[in-house]
């Protein structure tokens, strides 16, 4: 099932998702002052990210880091075109929410069923069985169905493999979802969009190409994919590279990789994609993202100090690749640390006490001759 590659096979656009405010602060420090989170939130808002969620109006018995969300939604200064959301997972966080209705918008519903193949996970995460899940699903089509809803959306959670249960396989994937897609089509309600929701970065690329070919195969009603994949193990990158070869165009990332989960035993270590990182690998690849990099870079550098301490993300601190006037002076000294490696936006004032390897180029010019 490894497909044909095709170059035609990109989205010519696709839809990122930064979330940075909410996954990413929830695991940093409770501390944080907000004056630096809506610094934090300003400098998002300048990147061309088409909708930000500010955070998440969750209990500050759990998530301490959101204690101060309703502060934030009060101070924070909107910017022109940027759609304004929080995370809410009851009625009484609707209500906290939808209470500073319209800056914050969280009343566009999405209607869907999400099971969790780790029961493990689905009880310490959502205090909840698979089995209560799946018995949900039934209600969660009904009210889609009274609703007139005409197209369903499934979520897998934790698809490829479970800290606590081992790993998953392709047939396990494919029941679960199966169980899912068949809930669906038994109120005659398609599906149209299907969701990976992973914590615990079990993902490789094989994996994800195997299961959406899969679901395509089965499915071919299924017309979305989304990609909330966490990169505990480093290869989410290739695994999202794998998912564009196949046209998906929805993914989550986050500033500098920030992010994690406190319920999956990995902590801060189950970060994210860097954003400023797959924006690159996307605008190289000729697809559309709608974000400025520049801004990106200019943003995770912010969050680093916001959270005061170094990020993951590699085009945040070497840059983009330089071309045209930005090419690299070949005079240049030596560059050794990171903040050396920060004069493609800070200057050269940086590595101004660095000795230089410069020497002359030979007069016949061999170098230029063989590089052409």
């Amino acid at each position: 099932m490894q497909g044909h590659f095709n170059m035609a096979d990109f989205p010519k656009s696709v839809i990122i998702t930064d979330d940075t405010m909410r996954e990413g602060l929830q695991i940093e420090d409770a501390n944080i002052p907000v004056s630096e989170k809506l610094r934090l939130l300003d400098a998002l808002g300048e990147t061309g990210a088409k909708v930000i969620s500010i955070g998440s109006f969750a209990h500050p018995k759990w998530t301490p880091q959101m204690a101060c969300i309703d502060e934030i939604a009060e101070k924070f200064v909107p910017k022109p075109g940027v759609e304004y959301t929080a995370a809410v997972f009851n009625q009484k966080g609707f209500e906290r929410a939808d209470a500073y209705y319209p800056k914050i918008n969280v009343r566009t519903k999405r209607y869907g069923t999400h099971v969790e193949l780790c029961d493990t996970f689905a009880r310490r995460n959502y205090n909840r069985t698979q089995a209560q899940q799946l018995e949900g699903m039934e209600g969660s089509v009904k009210r889609a169905l009274a609703d007139g809803i005409e197209r369903g959306s499934v979520a897998i959670g934790n698809p490829f493999g479970s800290n606590f249960e081992g790993a998953f396989s392709h047939e396990q994937r494919m029941k679960l979802l199966t169980l899912m897609i068949d809930k669906w089509h038994e109120f005659g309600i398609p599906v149209k969009r299907v969701s990976f929701l992973e914590a615990m970065g079990w993902n490789t690329p094989l994996q994800v190409r195997e299961t959406i070919l899969a679901i395509r195969e089965k499915w071919p009603e299924v017309e979305d994919f989304h990609m909330h994949l966490h990169n505990t193990r480093g290869v989410t990158i290739a695994s999202f590279y794998e998912a564009l070869t196949l046209g998906v165009r929805e993914f989550d990332t986050s500033l500098g990789g920030m992010g994690g989960c406190p319920y999956c035993g990995n902590g801060r270590a189950a970060g994210h994609v860097p954003t400023e990182d797959f924006v690159d690998l996307c605008h190289e690849l000729g697809i559309e993202t709608g974000y400025n990099l520049d801004k990106l870079i200019e943003a995770a550098a912010i969050a680093e100090e916001v959270v005061g301490h170094s990020l993951w993300g590699h085009i945040s601190k070497a840059g983009p690749r330089p071309r045209g006037a930005d090419i690299y002076p070949a005079d240049m000294p030596f560059v050794e640390t990171l903040d050396e490696a920060a004069h493609f936006r800070n200057g050269s004032q940086v590595y101004a006490h660095q000795i230089s390897p410069w020497q002359e180029k030979d007069p016949l010019n061999l170098s230029k001759q063989e590089a052409s």
